[in-house]
């Protein structure tokens, strides 16, 4: 299928341009961003999702954005691409000043993109280790931003290295995430996640990860601070632990391969998966 825009009231064609070239957004990266699995036409955990949106931009500095504007565009689209997998929603600060610095917030001042198209099926992750960390006392952390370059420049190394994703530490040598996913690690046939504190997104699907799997009894919970570090990855390496990551359309996957040598799945995770993909089913919006 092809990518179906919505903007301003209306489905744009792909290559009809949009934004002004002083859009804050598109200048210094000042907007931040939704990505959301569809199902059967059904945007997962949108509500949630519409939430952390709000988190954002209330943590960026810029208005909150308008839900009934943004819900016109998700039916706008999902209209016209009803096969569709996954939808971003989009939101800058609009037009702005060449510098950093921006004008008050004014929400009828913003650009508010929500676009669908394709997704793969989730499978299985393939990861790496890179020399890159996450800083956990930035200005920004915890926030779904579209300053987005670090993650692209990333995500290129492993693609390099023959991954599908990399594994970040924080400054201060604990595990944090990957690019765009959540990573937890199973040890002891303990499924555990790395806290908030670490710097990494307050993902959606790592919350209903935690959420469902301890509704059903499993072992699944978030590291106390300083818990997981980075070196916990060599366990990995030598069999000892495992690994998973999660994503709004990866859902929580197994990981496979960690610097190119094949790792098992672990027994918790694979529980942790089929809790997941049950529990998914009985909600378009848990």
């Amino acid at each position: 299928m092809s990518t179906v825009i919505w903007h301003d009231g209306r489905l744009v064609d792909p290559d009809e341009p949009l934004v002004t070239a002083v859009d804050h957004g598109l200048t210094v990266g000042d907007g931040i961003f939704e990505t959301c699995a569809v199902y059967d036409g059904g945007v997962f955990a949108l509500k949630r999702h519409l939430a952390r949106l709000a988190r954002s931009a209330a943590g960026l500095g810029i208005a909150a954005p308008n839900e009934e504007r943004i819900r016109e565009g998700i039916a706008a689209v999902l209209r016209a691409a009803p096969d569709a997998g996954r939808l971003r929603i989009t939101v800058t600060d609009g037009p702005g000043p060449l510098g950093s610095f921006r004008d008050a917030p004014d929400p009828s001042r913003q650009t508010v993109l929500v676009v669908a198209g394709p997704a793969a099926a989730p499978k299985p992750a393939r990861v790496v280790r890179v020399p890159w960390v996450r800083n956990e006392r930035s200005a920004v952390v915890g926030l779904k931003t579209t300053s987005y370059a670090e993650n692209v420049v990333v995500l290129a190394a492993a693609r390099a290295a023959g991954a599908d994703e990399a594994l970040l530490a924080n400054t201060v040598g604990e595990l944090c995430e990957g690019t765009a996913s959540n990573v937890f690690v199973e040890r002891g046939g303990e499924l555990v996640t790395p806290p908030l504190t670490s710097g990494c997104l307050a993902g959606i699907t790592r919350e209903l990860v935690l959420e469902w799997s301890q509704d059903a009894g499993l072992p699944v919970r978030e590291a106390e601070p300083g818990e997981l570090r980075y070196d916990v990855l060599d366990e990995v390496s030598r069999g000892e632990a495992h690994l998973a990551l999660a994503g709004s359309i990866r859902n929580l996957v197994p990981v496979v391969a960690l610097d190119g040598v094949e790792v098992a799945a672990g027994e918790t995770t694979r529980a942790a998966m089929d809790v997941f993909a049950a529990r998914r089913q009985q909600s378009i919006d848990p």
